[in-house]
């Protein structure tokens, strides 16, 4: 079997792990292997169903060395030695796990450590002997959202945990941590340092968050991460150092592969360097194959070598195939490949001089072109000033800026500060001016709804057509296909169909309440230190799926139910906002109100008007109805607000749906409110590792005793129940919609965890 069909036979077996919904067990994983490898003597569709099989038990096999830790180590305080992979200097830290309870611990298991403290400042490199409190992890999960289970487990990093006591047990810093540290105090002056860290050192941890924003808006993130470029440039240092001694050297010392061998060990050790993160691993790997390919002495064409740089890759990491990363590296070669083969650069451009400069945009244009379904479906949104950022910013890095940076971190071992700063300087004043440029750019980042993913195809189906003169041979074809591509920009759901999802947005509450291409949301989730739920996940979400938000309720003025309002505000300036607040600019949202949105009717029941109570009992519930169907949103509503609206309200409080009040506490959800409303389901909105242990699991039996179905964001995260004119549908996208093994419940099984 030849070299590219081995590798097709092991993307075939590793890739299943994107969409098995649950993995095989691993007995019979390891009960599978024997009989697989019967088959290699059962002729050649024998060794490729053999070859096939085999590179899929061992994606699943390191899938379970993953999860395995996460299924048996939490649950109670453990007593761990950890080797610090890297720190914050403050209370992010990740380290390994290399003993459990005084044994040694094999295979290492990576975690990620949070403390108020520690007894000294640690450093990479460091042992500690700690108390840890071990959570798998879990992540929100929301439908185009950042899945956070899935890139933590991408990365080998199944476990979380507080720590709860620790002492140092070897103090010594590693050699990238004595470096770092070093670096980091000679550049404690300098405006760009931890961006001078980040390229070097691949330390991306204390870059601000407004310069990652600003990389993304422009389409430059792809700068800061240690790969291709500063790996090759380590090992272009490598090759010339011994080109240098062989020009001194007799012709019967002079061996060609030498120079190509120390390239290759100065990329792998600058990788080690910077803590051989995913990016700098897979570019090894790929530098790797490709030498030991020109070695084996025959041609290979491009897309050989890209298939088996891409096999090797997963190989050796077979979780890597759930990493955004992985796959826009992937296709980024791709799209250069396809790009220069099948539109390549002029050569007969005039004038010359122009030539450079014609080359890189000619770059930047068809990786802006051929990128774009990647960009849609993992950003929701493209950059329509990337190829100006582009254009300046690649050339000035790549030439100027990483050469400069590695000049100084290679002077700083040996050279006199004074010389030494003086390129640190230069480095410095060089991201200054790109900075300022892209600042400069006007605002490019332009977001997209799901709808468009499908025209994102339209590039590279038109550069095929026009290469192979298919617009006037084939005029049927592209115009169908053309017409099928944007076909979901035309589709509009039925004028009778209303949909509510309850987003899942940790401790916090927020639900959409969506017809056709309009939305309200009731409550806008919580907000954090340099953060909220608005600008992080409904704002997305909503241009996501092609809504425009009209109004905004609010039920009270807790920051876990308005925190992403200010977000939202600015989003949409013209959306309305009801509330029992009184606040400036919001309507009233009290007993007696009523509205009619989209043909839906909107009923507040609570609180009273001229009522002066705040908080979770001064609650906006309000019930939502077409004439059938119905919800009840309670916000934090307590017991006592619950008795006091039924003693009051004599009319019908039956819903379909009831949103359970105040997160499942057991505060709330009285007997009383649960028998009026009376309805089919019960949705609950919480986050899995809150200190309040909610939901309670009281309130969860008092639901079921009662025949409602259960629904909480842990277990099911994004939640949406679809009303039609004669039936309603819920749906979790955690077991329903997107079942995938990597969103699976993981370590312990009670509610709360």
């Amino acid at each position: 079997m030849r070299l590219p069909q081995l590798a097709c036979c092991t993307l075939l077996g590793i890739l299943p792990l994107c969409v098995l919904p649950e993995l095989p067990a691993l007995s019979v994983t390891k009960m599978a292997i024997p009989g697989l490898m019967l088959l290699m003597f059962a002729g050649r569709a024998g060794r490729v169903t053999c070859l096939v099989g085999l590179f899929f038990c061992w994606g699943v096999l390191a899938a379970w060395q993953v999860v395995l830790p996460a299924e048996t180590l939490p649950g109670k305080n453990r007593h761990v030695e950890v080797v610090l992979t890297q720190t914050d200097g403050q209370t992010l830290h990740r380290g390994a796990i290399t003993h459990l309870d005084g044994r040694l611990y094999f295979p290492r298991t990576e975690i990620t450590l949070y403390a108020s403290y520690l007894p000294q400042p640690p450093c990479i490199g460091q042992r500690w002997r700690m108390t840890v409190r071990m959570r798998a992890v879990h992540g929100e999960l929301n439908e185009g959202g950042f899945d956070a289970q899935r890139y933590a487990l991408s990365l080998n990093r199944p476990l979380t945990g507080r720590i709860i006591a620790a002492e140092p047990m070897d103090t010594r810093c590693s050699l990238r941590g004595r470096f770092l540290t070093s670096l980091q105090t000679s550049l404690a002056d300098f405006p760009w340092r931890d961006v001078m860290l980040a390229l070097g050192m691949g330390e991306r941890l204390s870059v601000a968050p407004e310069i990652k924003k600003l990389m993304q808006q422009t389409g430059t993130s792809h700068l800061m991460a240690i790969s291709g470029l500063h790996i090759g440039f380590g090992a272009l240092l490598g090759w010339l150092f011994i080109r240098g001694i062989q020009f001194f050297l007799p012709c019967r010392f002079i061996n060609w592969r030498l120079p190509v061998i120390v390239a290759l060990c100065a990329g792998l050790a600058y990788a080690m360097l910077t803590g051989m993160q995913p990016p700098a691993l897979r570019t090894v790997a790929a530098a790797a194959i490709c030498y030991a390919l020109r070695q084996s002495g025959r041609q290979w064409r491009a897309w050989e070598v890209w298939l088996c740089c891409l096999a090797a890759i997963v190989f050796i990491d077979p979780l890597s195939v759930l990493s955004d990363s992985l796959w826009l590296s992937a296709f980024a070669v791709a799209a250069l490949i396809f790009w220069y083969q099948w539109m390549p650069f002029p050569t007969a451009l005039r004038p010359p001089y122009l030539r450079p400069l014609a080359r890189l945009i000619h770059l930047q244009l068809g990786l802006m072109l051929l990128l774009m379904p990647l960009q849609f479906a993992l950003f929701h949104g493209v950059s329509v000033t990337s190829l100006l950022a582009n254009v300046v910013a690649v050339p000035v890095v790549t030439f100027i800026c990483v050469p400069l940076i590695l000049l100084a971190m290679f002077l700083h071992l040996w050279a006199p500060p004074v010389v030494e700063m003086m390129v640190w300087n230069g480095a410095d004043r060089a991201l200054a001016l790109v900075f300022g440029y892209l600042r400069m750019l006007p605002t490019g980042w332009l977001n997209i709804s799901g709808a468009w993913l499908g025209t994102s195809l339209l590039p590279w189906g038109a550069l095929m057509l026009w290469r192979l003169h298919g617009w006037w041979r084939f005029p049927a074809l592209w115009l169908s296909s053309g017409v099928l591509l944007a076909f979901p920009l035309w589709q509009k759901t039925p004028e009778d169909q209303w949909r509510v999802t309850m987003l899942d947005v940790g401790q916090g509450l927020a639900l959409v309440i969506a017809k056709g291409d309009k939305a309200l949301v009731y409550d806008t989730g919580l907000a954090w230190p340099g953060g909220d739920s608005g600008e992080q996940l409904i704002v997305p979400w909503l241009r996501w799926h092609g809504l425009t938000l009209e109004g905004i309720i609010l039920s009270h003025d807790h920051l876990d139910h308005r925190g992403g309002l200010h977000s939202l505000q600015q989003a949409w300036p013209q959306a309305w906002i009801r509330s029992p607040l009184g606040w400036a600019g919001h309507q009233p949202c009290m007993r007696g109100e009523s509205w009619h949105w989209q043909g839906l009717r909107f009923r507040a029941l609570w609180p009273l008007p001229g009522s002066m109570q705040k908080g979770n009992n001064g609650s906006c519930v309000v019930r939502v109805d077409d004439g059938k169907y119905s919800i009840l949103l309670t916000g934090d509503i307590e017991l006592p607000a619950e008795m006091n609206m039924l003693s009051r309200f004599w009319q019908p409080f039956a819903s379909t749906i009831i949103q359970v009040p105040h997160h499942g506490s057991s505060t709330s959800s009285g007997m009383a409110l649960i028998q009026r409303a009376g309805g089919a389901v019960a949705l609950a909105s919480a986050s899995r590792y809150n200190a309040w242990r909610l939901p309670s699991s009281k309130v969860k039996a008092r639901y079921l005793q009662h025949q409602y179905a259960w629904f909480d964001t842990p277990h099911q995260g994004q939640i949406t129940v679809t009303f039609g004119a004669k039936s309603w549908k819920i749906e979790g996208l955690r077991d329903q919609l997107l079942p995938r093994w990597y969103h699976q419940w993981f370590g312990e099984t009670r509610d709360n965890g």
